[in-house]
């Protein structure tokens, strides 16, 4: 991976061109896949903190969930700001400038004094964050050459999984220290980064006009099969995060897991993600994208269910981690194609369809969050997240169905 761009004059890609000097593939494709990282590892590291920022703000577990939904919350509302904003500037720009406001709101989400201190941080935590990387997604396409588009898109993906793999137990361990800890970690690694950005990160100025960003969400939303999708992303996101943002409240309330505990947890369910996402192009090839679609959903609800019901058949929550682990394997090659699905009808449109699909994930976050932590509560065990999730996946394969998603290929 050590080739540039081509020659030394713009490349007109999508209406944009890259820096006049190029840019080397193995550069772009670290430098996304550590931008990716550090904002994967900020957007999940939450969860599993959970239990021990509810002690330690003094907040009920049916309230905590906000500190998850106020991330998703920013980063959702202000996905639809950050295209149209940064089709209008160099992203160089863009990315710095969202990067140092990142750093800024996850070192307050460290120094937050309260329960509502700790909500505002984060919610401009992930305002910030939707500037960031989707500067990544929108610059890869044109900062190298076609053919390498796709190796350096999976660089980014393999940044988001091994924030759970190894960014996010981390986070669990440092905790240990104190919750403030993995925030300001975070935080520093990020200054880091963005050095780097500053040094090598390309300018990606815009040309001609700037598009039409009404026009183009009506011609997406006009779409039958791309609303239908959308709709269907959203109620799917909704139930996966309904179960995974309370994996770890769950098992400091039941089990009585300590951090360091959770922390293991969370690092064998991430490598189920990674495993699913090595393995999924095979599986999707033997199947099929429409049998992967909405047999990946139904399978991934199962395991849900199985993890609550391991507690009948194991002591330890050790089982119910396998099943976890077990859905994250699904989820692992499940995404790509529900991505894949709603980009092979995007036509020109794909910046677009993406800011949207970001959109509905944090929105679907949100509410999960705004949801799961009540219904965990309310109802023994892990039913209540666990059985929000069912309903959504049931609710999601209907709606991809009205789409046209299952049609057989």
């Amino acid at each position: 991976m050590t080739e540039k761009t081509r020659g030394s004059s713009p490349v007109s890609v999508d209406g944009e061109r890259t820096s006049p000097t190029g840019v080397r593939v193995s550069t772009m494709g670290w430098l996304s896949f550590l931008t990716m990282f550090a904002i994967g590892t900020d957007t999940f590291l939450v969860a599993p903190l959970l239990p021990l920022l509810r002690r330690e703000l003094d907040v009920p577990l049916s309230r905590a969930g906000w500190l998850v939904s106020a991330y998703a919350l920013g980063y959702a509302l202000f996905a639809l700001v950050a295209g149209p904003v940064s089709d209008r500037h160099d992203r160089r720009r863009v990315i710095l400038s969202g990067l140092a406001a990142f750093v800024v709101f996850t070192c307050a989400c460290g120094l937050a004094w309260s329960f509502w201190s700790m909500v505002a941080a984060r919610f401009l935590a992930g305002v910030s964050a939707a500037f960031v990387s989707s500067q990544i997604w929108a610059s890869i396409p044109v900062t190298v050459p076609r053919p390498s588009v796709i190796k350096v898109m999976g660089y980014a993906t393999a940044g988001l999984a091994v924030a759970q793999v190894a960014g996010v137990p981390i986070g669990s361990y440092l905790s240990i220290r104190g919750w403030q800890l993995p925030f300001l970690v975070v935080a520093a690694v990020s200054v880091i980064l963005w050095g780097l950005l500053f040094l090598s990160f390309p300018h990606v100025r815009p040309v001609g006009e700037p598009a039409d960003v009404v026009g183009s969400y009506y011609r997406v939303l006009g779409s039958r099969v791309l609303r239908w999708s959308l709709l269907a992303y959203l109620v799917f996101q909704t139930g996966n995060y309904a179960s995974f943002s309370f994996i770890g409240s769950w098992l400091a309330k039941d089990f009585g897991a300590s951090q360091t505990a959770i922390g293991k947890a969370m690092m064998m369910i991430g490598l189920g993600t990674a495993l699913g996402s090595l393995l999924g192009p095979r599986v999707v090839a033997r199947i099929g994208e429409w049998r992967s679609l909405w047999g990946g959903i139904l399978i991934q609800g199962a395991f849900y269910l199985l993890a609550a019901a391991m507690p009948l058949i194991v002591t330890t929550m050790w089982g119910a981690v396998v099943a976890f682990a077990a859905a994250l394997v699904v989820a692992g090659f499940l995404l790509p194609v529900l991505m894949g699905q709603l980009q092979a009808h995007a036509g020109q449109a794909r910046g677009t369809v993406s800011s949207l699909s970001n959109t509905a994930m944090y929105l679907g976050a949100t509410i999960a969050g705004a949801i799961g932590g009540d219904l965990l509560t309310r109802l023994s065990g892990f039913w209540g997240p666990s059985l929000m999730t069912a309903f959504a996946f049931l609710l999601a394969v209907a709606l991809y169905r009205i789409a046209g998603a299952l049609a057989s290929e």
